[in-house]
């Protein structure tokens, strides 16, 4: 891992310093140059606190947000890069923290979903839902054209109303009232069956 030398990152320092006052004073110029140079510092110190590889540029968007943020306290008279490494190891370490948390309740295994079968699939419940299809179809079926039309178009073909007015000459509204309608009907006679 390369090292800055103390020459070279009190003269970045000073620079970036100068840029975030100008940045604070409204200079847009010097706030976009500044984000731009200080990536690299933010990306070392974020690798150094032990955030992932995939997880870096995460990381620094969320530096920058901060940066952005909290701009204001940024007293010119400090060091800037100092500053900057403060924001970024501690949203280094929530992230770590995070993801520690997130690792703890997530478990990826995945021939455990190919090897274990669903315990709800037993063979009464797949001739359930069998059962449910086939009463579904026959329910759609006894509709009255308009409201099949409607139903089969936006609910089973999934269409906006625009393409399925396109499709049958009707009207959007005339579709809609079709379909609410439908599922009413559709909604009696399942809620009455049960």
């Amino acid at each position: 891992m390369e090292r800055e030398s103390p020459a070279r990152s009190t003269s970045a320092d000073t620079t970036w310093s100068a840029l975030m006052a100008a940045a604070q004073n409204g200079d847009r110029a010097a706030y976009e140059r500044l984000l731009g140079d200080c990536i690299p510092h933010v990306k070392r110190v974020v690798r150094r606190t032990g955030v992932r590889p995939e997880s870096v540029d995460d990381v620094v968007q969320d530096v920058l947000i901060t940066v952005h943020r909290a701009r204001a306290t940024y007293d010119p008279a400090r060091s800037f890069a100092n500053w900057l490494s403060a924001i970024a190891q501690r949203r280094a370490i929530d992230h770590l923290r995070h993801r520690g948390r997130q690792d703890r309740r997530e478990v990826w295994d995945e021939l455990s979903y190919e090897s274990y079968p669903d315990a709800r699939a037993t063979p009464d419940a797949v001739l359930d839902g069998e059962d449910r299809g086939r009463d579904m179809r026959v329910a759609v079926a006894a509709l009255s054209p308009g409201q099949r039309e409607a139903i089969e178009l936006l609910a089973i073909r999934q269409r906006s109303l625009g393409e399925a007015a396109a499709e049958t000459g009707k009207t959007k509204g005339a579709l809609k009232v079709n379909l609410h309608r439908a599922l009413k009907t559709l909604r009696a006679r399942f809620d009455g069956a049960e």
